[in-house]
């Protein structure tokens, strides 16, 4: 049952990101591109995100435990370091070169989409290595 609702939500999610054209790289560089040919319309696809799921997490908090899970797994770090900081600085640097976030170009890679072929294996090779440098 888990998986199924797990490949369902995954499916919805992919579908979202390819109707909103997040998973077109010209379209999230137009959107970055503020002094250029600025695309402000991912902002409103971001807006709607946070409206829908806003509530959700509202709910979810007034529950003592997940529908499919033992427990919550909230985040419980509450402070910004070095890691986080450069960690969110690459990744802001990859997506502006490139155009796609990681959901995204996973979602685009079926579709062929210019760079996917590049960009996912690069992504894959950078976590690896990140996970053997970095300290735990």
């Amino acid at each position: 049952m888990q998986i199924l609702l797990s490949l369902l939500a995954g499916l919805l999610f992919g579908t979202g990101l390819i109707i909103s054209g997040m998973a077109n790289p010209a379209k999230v560089q137009n959107f970055l591109d503020i002094t250029g040919n600025w695309d402000p319309s991912l902002a409103l696809v971001m807006c709607g995100a946070i409206l829908v799921t806003l509530p959700g997490f509202y709910l979810l908090r007034k529950k003592h435990k997940p529908f499919l899970a033992e427990k919550f797994s909230w985040p419980t770090a509450t402070h910004f370091d070095t890691k986080l900081l450069g960690g969110a600085s690459l990744f802001g640097i990859g997506w502006g070169l490139s155009g796609f976030c990681p959901g995204p170009a996973v979602t685009a890679l079926p579709l062929a989409a210019n760079g996917t072929l590049i960009f996912v294996p690069a992504m894959l090779a950078g976590l690896v290595i990140a996970k053997l440098v970095l300290p735990k």
